[in-house]
C-alpha cells in the first residue's frame, strides 16, 4: 500500500477543488487545500472526475474472450448461445481459462473496473471453470475484487449432479450461491430450485444472486419467488434478481404489485443493458420488445438497481472492452433517462449501487474508506457517460495501477485553433 495525495478533483455530488489523502491505503481526508505529508506522492487532478471505481455487478469470466470457439453463434439468441457454451465446455482446459481471465481482469484494471461479480457455471463434473477461477481470484486479488457466483447454467434441477456440484463448489470457496429458475423444466421447478438455493444460502450464511426470468415470456415470474424466499429467510439486503426481463413484457397492473414486493424484501435488481437489447426480442417481428427490466421504476420503487456488463467475446455476445461506461450509456438509452437526475442513476448503477450489490467494504469516496478510485477525464458524471470519458488514474488502496496523458485533439484547420478541448461542446448542465 502506499501513501498519495490528490490535489484539485471534482467528485461526482459536484464539490470542486477537493483534495483527496490517501493514508496507508485508506482515505483519511477529503477537502480543500490539504497539507501535503512530508515526500508523498501528489498528482494533480486539474479539476477532472474522480470517481469510485467502477463495479460490475453481473459478469461470466469463465466464457469471456471465448468468441468463435467452436463456433459462432449464428442466430443471436441466448438459447444459442446456451448450446454453444455447451459444446465449448468439453474443450476446455485450465490453461486457457486463466489466461483468458486474466487478459479480462487486464483489460478491467485499465477501464477503472476494479470489482467484479462472475458466475462460474458448475454443471461440469469436473469444476474446472470453478478451480481456474478460485486461482484467478487468488492472483488478481493485490489489484482487482472478484467474487464469484455458483451457477448452475443448466438447471439445477435439470441437470444431473447440479446440485451435488454447487454444493462442491461453494465447499471449495465459491461466494455467492447462483440460479437460473426460468431454465428448469416446469413452473414449478423453478419456484422449487429458488427455495431450494437461497435455503443453502441462508444455512451457509451466503448471498444469492440469479438468473431470473431472463426471458421474454411475461409468465416468467420466478422474482415473486425470489423476493418472497428473501424475506422468508431473512435474507434482505443479500439477494439479487439479475435480468428479470420478463418484466419489460409483463402487465402493468401485476407489475405494481411486484415492484413493493421486491423493495419490501430487500432484494437487489441488476440489468444487463448490452446484452438485453441484444438477446431479448429474437421471436419478434415488429414492433421489437426492448428487453430490459423496467430500470426507472425499480428505482422509483426503492429497489437497488446495479447493471452489469455480462458478456465479452464469448457465445452470447461478440463485442465488449470492460467498459462500464458503455454499459451505463447503453442503459439510459435503452431506459430512456435522459434527464440528468436519470443518467446520474446510471452512472451510480455501475459504481455505488453495485458496489451495495457485492456488499464492498470500504468502497467510496469518504475519508476511512479504502484508496481507491478512477480519475476521468470529464468534468461530471453525465460528461464522463456523454464522451465514454478516456482514463487518465486509476489507483487501488493508494497505489497507481494505471496512468495515461489526458487525450487531446490537434487540428491542422486554417483560420482555426490547433488544439481542442476534447470535452467538445459542454452543455449547461455538464
Amino acid at each position: 500500500m502506499r501513501d498519495l495525495l490528490i490535489r484539485n478533483a471534482t467528485l461526482p455530488d459536484g464539490r470542486t477543488g477537493q483534495d483527496v489523502l490517501v493514508l496507508q491505503g485508506r482515505i483519511a481526508a477529503v477537502q480543500p487545500g490539504l497539507a501535503a505529508p512530508a515526500g508523498i506522492a501528489t498528482h494533480d487532478a486539474q479539476g477532472w472526475l474522480l470517481s469510485p471505481p467502477f463495479v460490475d455487478a453481473h459478469f461470466h469470466m469463465d466464457a469471456t474472450l471465448s468468441y468463435g470457439l467452436p463456433r459462432v453463434n449464428a442466430s443471436g439468441t441466448l438459447l444459442e448461445g446456451i448450446g454453444l457454451w455447451g459444446e465449448l465446455k468439453p474443450l476446455l482446459t485450465p490453461e486457457a481459462l486463466v489466461e483468458r481471465a486474466l487478459a479480462y481482469c487486464d483489460w478491467a484494471v485499465a477501464k477503472g473496473l476494479l470489482a467484479i461479480r462472475t458466475h462460474v457455471d458448475v454443471c461440469d463434473d469436473r469444476l474446472m471453470a470453478v478451480q481456474a477461477l478460485l486461482q484467478v481470484r487468488e492472483q488478481v486479488r493485490p489489484y482487482l475484487d472478484l467474487q464469484l457466483v455458483a451457477f448452475p447454467q443448466d438447471g439445477v434441477l435439470r441437470a444431473p449432479g447440479a446440485l451435488a456440484n454447487l454444493e462442491r463448489a461453494l465447499d471449495l470457496g465459491v461466494d455467492v450461491v447462483g440460479g437460473i429458475p426460468h431454465f428448469e423444466r416446469t413452473m414449478a421447478d423453478g419456484a422449487e430450485s429458488v427455495k431450494l438455493l437461497c435455503e443453502i444460502a441462508a444455512d451457509r450464511g451466503l448471498r444469492v444472486d440469479m438468473h431470473c426470468d431472463e426471458s421474454d415470456d411475461p409468465l416468467s415470474r420466478h422474482i415473486e419467488t425470489l423476493a418472497f424466499q428473501a424475506q422468508r429467510l431473512g435474507l434482505q439486503g443479500r439477494v439479487t434478481g439479475s435480468h428479470l426481463t420478463s418484466m419489460h413484457s409483463m402487465d402493468n397492473y401485476y407489475v405494481s404489485k411486484l415492484l413493493p414486493l421486491i423493495a419490501e424484501a430487500g432484494v437487489h435488481a441488476v440489468a444487463n443493458p448490452l446484452i438485453n437489447i441484444t438477446l431479448q426480442g429474437r421471436h419478434d417481428t415488429y414492433p421489437k420488445r426492448r428487453g430490459m427490466t423496467r430500470v426507472p421504476e425499480l428505482m422509483a420503487a426503492g429497489v437497488n438497481v446495479g447493471f452489469g456488463h455480462d458478456c465479452v467475446m464469448d457465445p452470447w455476445y461478440s463485442l465488449g472492452s470492460g467498459d462500464m461506461l458503455e454499459v451505463a450509456a447503453m442503459g439510459l438509452h435503452v431506459a430512456q433517462m435522459t434527464s440528468q437526475a436519470g443518467m446520474q442513476a446510471c452512472f451510480e448503477a455501475v459504481t455505488t449501487n453495485s458496489a451495495r450489490i457485492l456488499g464492498l467494504e470500504g468502497y467510496g469516496l469518504a475519508p476511512g474508506c479504502r484508496g481507491s478510485f478512477v480519475l476521468l477525464q470529464a468534468r461530471t458524471p453525465v460528461e464522463a457517460l456523454r464522451l465514454r470519458a478516456h482514463r487518465l488514474l486509476v489507483v487501488r488502496e493508494g497505489r497507481v495501477l494505471a496512468e495515461s496523458a489526458p487525450l487531446q485533439a490537434r487540428l491542422q484547420l486554417p483560420g482555426r485553433p490547433a488544439e481542442v478541448d476534447w470535452t467538445l461542446r459542454r452543455g449547461p448542465h455538464d
